[in-house]
């Protein structure tokens, strides 16, 4: 990840604290700004909007007070972070995207607490994490968890690498070890008339499996000496191991789209079953648009 600003969704509720929380410390390790953005609106669904100059300064007043008790309660968290905010007029989803558009990091939460303007919905989180033109991250489960292993999804695909080497700089930067976790099912042959199938032994997959992990990755251990690595290769599916590895993790990485038949990371399946199951912060690794 690169040490551009990283931009922080809020609404006023719990879990958007949490995120803030999460994204100032992660400024911290990166010695890098935090951009702390609230979008807002004063709709009122299934009624007739009236509105008021009164009732548009009043609503702009309690948006930025919000903004300035989170750039505040940053400071407290980080106080070596440069911190600053905004609000912003307009739908949650649009506004975190354009204000990614030149950070190196965006921070969501997973869902929304009854907040300001219902930011951390989980259509917006969604949304963000699949169409942010930056890596995301979505807070989760234990965001406070920083004693435990940062895992990896891995299958061989670019994606993953790009993960991979986003998870081993986290590792290092957090003075943790990294699980590295492969998944794979043994298919089922249809029954026929004729003799019986031969099936594959799911002991010697797992070891071929477990060499191929160890060398896809060397050049990254090169790289992080530092970083003891555990390899997990898991006969399961890839978000059912991922979400299992998550309950003992500090973060989990996984890359936006995968292939192959050891795994198949895609964004529209098992990172978004980790966005809205993993029992800790969810790293969505991707290159910065234009990057």
């Amino acid at each position: 990840m690169n040490q551009s600003k990283i931009v922080v969704g809020i609404d006023g509720s719990p879990p958007s604290l949490e995120a803030l929380h999460w994204a100032a410390l992660e400024a911290q390790r990166h010695d890098t700004e935090l951009d702390v953005v609230l979008a807002y609106h004063w709709r009122v669904p299934g009624a007739r909007l009236v509105t008021s100059p009164q009732l548009e300064e009043q609503v702009q007043d309690l948006a930025a007070a919000i903004v300035d008790a989170a750039i505040a309660e940053a400071r407290t968290v980080a106080p070596r972070v440069p911190a600053h905010g905004r609000a912003v007029l307009g739908e949650p989803a649009p506004a975190l995207l354009a204000a990614a558009g030149d950070a190196g990091l965006l921070v969501v939460g997973s869902r929304g607490g009854g907040g300001f303007a219902g930011l951390l919905a989980g259509s917006v989180s969604t949304r963000v994490a699949t169409q942010a033109p930056c890596p995301v991250v979505v807070v989760r489960g234990r965001a406070d968890h920083d004693g435990g292993p940062v895992v990896v999804g891995v299958d061989g695909s670019a994606a993953c690498d790009l993960a991979a080497g986003m998870a081993f700089e986290e590792a290092s930067r957090r003075g943790c070890p990294l699980v590295a976790v492969q998944a794979f099912t043994v298919p089922i042959p249809p029954w026929t008339m004729g003799p019986p199938p031969i099936l594959c032994d799911p002991a010697q997959v797992a070891s071929e499996l477990r060499g191929e992990l160890v060398g896809y990755l060397a050049r990254w251990r090169e790289k992080y000496p530092d970083v003891p690595v555990e390899y997990l290769v898991a006969r399961s599916s890839a978000a059912a191991a991922l979400v299992d590895q998550s309950l003992r993790a500090s973060l989990v990485v996984v890359g936006t789209r995968g292939h192959g038949a050891a795994g198949g990371l895609l964004l529209g399946s098992v990172g978004l079953q980790l966005v809205h199951h993993a029992g800790c912060p969810v790293l969505i690794a991707r290159a910065r648009t234009g990057a």
